[in-house]
């Protein structure tokens, strides 16, 4: 009896010792101090500060921590993810609602480990997993650019988060999982460009936060690097081997599309990727040439693959032994009327006509989602902004209709088959 009593015992001791011993490893996970305000406004030479605007530029800082233009940087603006809705922060010098009474330490602390001054973690929508890989100077120019800006008084907005992700704390165990902060390597096989590229599109544009599938937990899928992501609800394509895209890119092409938004032979940028190529336009020339040298070279690594692009021309009317005749005979119809007359004409860089659709990469990417916004919304240029232009189409289609003439471009424009669930994505896409 005594001895069954001291393994009882034993075994009690030993629980509480493991209940200690957990509670401390999630206790180091999830807590971090804050640190003390800035009690001295800094001083930077403006080489520092024009390079912080460019870095600022390349990383599309104010993409998210704009919601509006005439108050740039003061956050607000929400973002929706599978988690709840994040709210982006005030990121100008004002001291009170914003980063102003940041040190060079803690801003350094929330680009490489997501924690704010006040010890708070920050939710990934924040990319820090991407920035954690910036060198200590580039960290030290960004901090330079935003304590240079007009202080803005913007107190932050609630987040509207799905229980339990909005308990902070637990990013610390996401970090567990995904913080990955090895320092980023140049590739000696390659060019200097090349890895300049390399290092841009990783640590500071994070280009691979759009264009990798993330997991539940919503971290990056690394296995699939580049395969293929999402942003806003569009699909961002693939920028590997797996591309969709129906021709090749030459390098040329892709720096042209990234400085402008539209490349001979290819799409117009549609969607997340208009901001991209808005604050890119006005970045360094030869970052944004990097940034093509890396992006090219890992497109060429698809294989060519035969497609109708390589004979452009109007669209044919369905076969009539087509299996769904009826469906394709209104997508037809819906194309002849509302597209052709724009599509079939073919684009010059001066014209007022648009890409041949074979050429449409939205086509062929292995979801739907861009086509559907692109056909419902349109493709309209930055406020204020020259640019191309498309109507959308929400207003006449019925969600019949857009399905039908999305199916309908699918087959007879890029020759491939059928989107599973093209229906329930253009309700999706559709509903309020």
């Amino acid at each position: 009896m005594d001895q069954t009593r001291r393994k009882r015992h034993t075994g009690w001791w030993l629980l509480l010792a493991a209940i200690v011993v957990s509670t401390g490893i999630a206790f180091a996970i999830m807590w971090r101090p804050a640190l003390a305000p800035l009690t001295t406004a800094p001083s930077f030479d403006d080489a520092r500060i024009e390079r912080g605007a460019n870095l600022a530029r390349l990383g599309m800082c104010a993409s998210c921590h704009t919601a509006d233009l005439a108050r740039p940087f003061a956050g607000g603006k929400p973002m929706e993810t599978p988690f709840g809705t994040v709210h982006s922060t005030n990121i100008t010098p004002d001291a009170t609602t914003g980063i102003g009474a940041w040190s060079p330490e803690a801003f350094t602390r929330s680009m490489r480990k997501g924690v704010s001054r006040d010890g708070r973690r920050l939710y990934p929508a924040f990319p820090y997993n991407h920035y954690v890989r910036m060198t200590q100077d580039d960290v030290d120019d960004l901090y330079a650019y935003f304590m240079t800006r007009p202080p803005i008084e913007a107190p932050a907005r609630a987040n509207d988060m799905i229980f339990p992700f909005g308990l902070r704390p637990l990013v610390g165990f996401w970090n567990v999982l995904y913080l990955d902060d090895a320092p980023w390597r140049p590739d000696p096989r390659q060019s200097a460009e090349w890895n300049r590229g390399a290092y841009l599109a990783d640590a500071v544009a994070h280009c691979a936060a759009c264009h990798t599938p993330r997991t539940r937990l919503g971290g990056p899928d690394l296995k699939r690097q580049l395969d293929g992501g999402e942003a806003e609800d569009w699909y961002a394509p693939a920028l590997n081997r797996n591309s969709p895209s129906p021709l090749p890119w030459t390098r040329e092409q892709m720096h042209t599309y990234l400085r402008t938004g539209m490349a001979e032979d290819h799409a117009v940028a549609g969607g997340p990727m208009q901001d991209v190529v808005m604050h890119l336009a006005q970045a360094d020339d030869a970052d944004v040439a990097a940034l093509a040298a890396w992006a090219h070279s890992n497109l060429s690594q698809a294989p060519v693959r035969a497609t109708p692009a390589q004979t452009a021309g109007p669209l044919p009317p369905p076969a009539l032994d087509d299996p769904e005749l009826p469906r394709m005979r209104l997508g037809h119809a819906l194309y002849a009327n509302s597209c052709a007359r724009c599509h079939d004409v073919g684009r010059s860089p001066g014209s007022g006509t648009a890409l041949p659709l074979q050429k449409a990469i939205a086509l062929y990417d292995p979801d739907p989602r861009s086509l559907i916004h692109i056909v419902d919304d349109g493709i309209l240029p930055q406020d204020g902004e020259p640019g191309r232009w498309m109507p959308g189409f929400k207003a006449i289609l019925s969600i019949e209709q857009a399905g039908a003439l999305a199916a309908y471009l699918r087959k007879y424009g890029a020759g491939q088959p059928a989107w599973p669930g093209l229906d329930e994505q253009v309700r999706k896409a559709r509903a309020p």
